[in-house]
């Protein structure tokens, strides 16, 4: 190759280098397609509640760890069981797939009524372990659902046959325990698994 063809032959390759740099440089970073990020991270309002094991806890649970948080109760016949089996399928694909730390489930019961802190215990781990149930009266779940702006109301009924209608959505509370991102319904497992890692990557 004649001295010509070699500078050539360099010129192309360090474009080309260099070309291959800017692109990664300038590639756009990976957005949620399903949660919407919140503008600015503000912290969970102060509340006084009970875990599924009695104890008493505030915001500061939400601490040290990812949370999906979901408001519903264990009377509910579809949408809370359907939605906190996605969340619970949804972490199984993301730990197959190695990622690292795991989101914590939290149902947060909008029944407190019926939801004692033992019956929430059975009832959160039927999807899996490591969740979090919290209960307490009706004023400190109050104080939690409507600094987060979650409408919850229980409906007429005999007895205890009554219903509660409430706000469908999951909160991701980051580990600061800022509100990081809502992911709305329809609930769908590819959405989380392909969301939650650019979520936990972007703080």
């Amino acid at each position: 190759m004649s001295p010509r063809n070699i500078f050539i032959a360099a010129a192309l390759a360090i474009a080309m280098a260099a070309g291959i740099f800017l692109a990664i440089r300038t590639q756009a970073p990976a957005v949620p397609e399903s949660a919407l990020i919140l503008p600015a991270p503000e912290p969970v309002p102060a509340f006084s509640l009970l875990t599924q094991h009695g104890e008493t806890v505030d915001q500061s649970v939400f601490e040290g760890q990812w949370d999906l948080v979901f408001f519903g109760f264990t009377h509910c016949p579809d949408i809370c069981p359907t939605t906190l089996q996605v969340l619970a399928n949804a972490k199984r694909a993301l730990a197959e797939q190695g990622l690292e730390p795991l989101p914590r489930i939290v149902l947060v019961s909008v029944d407190p009524e019926r939801d004692t802190p033992e019956v929430l215990g059975q009832y959160i781990d039927y999807f899996g372990d490591g969740n979090l149930g919290l209960t307490g009266s009706l004023e400190e779940i109050r104080k939690l659902t409507k600094g987060l702006g979650v409408y919850f109301q229980k409906q007429s009924g005999d007895g205890d046959n009554y219903g509660v209608d409430h706000w469908a959505g999951v909160y991701v509370i980051d580990p600061d325990g800022n509100r990081h991102s809502v992911i709305g319904a329809p609930h769908v497992v590819d959405n989380y698994v392909r969301d939650l890692p650019i979520l936990m990557g972007a703080r």
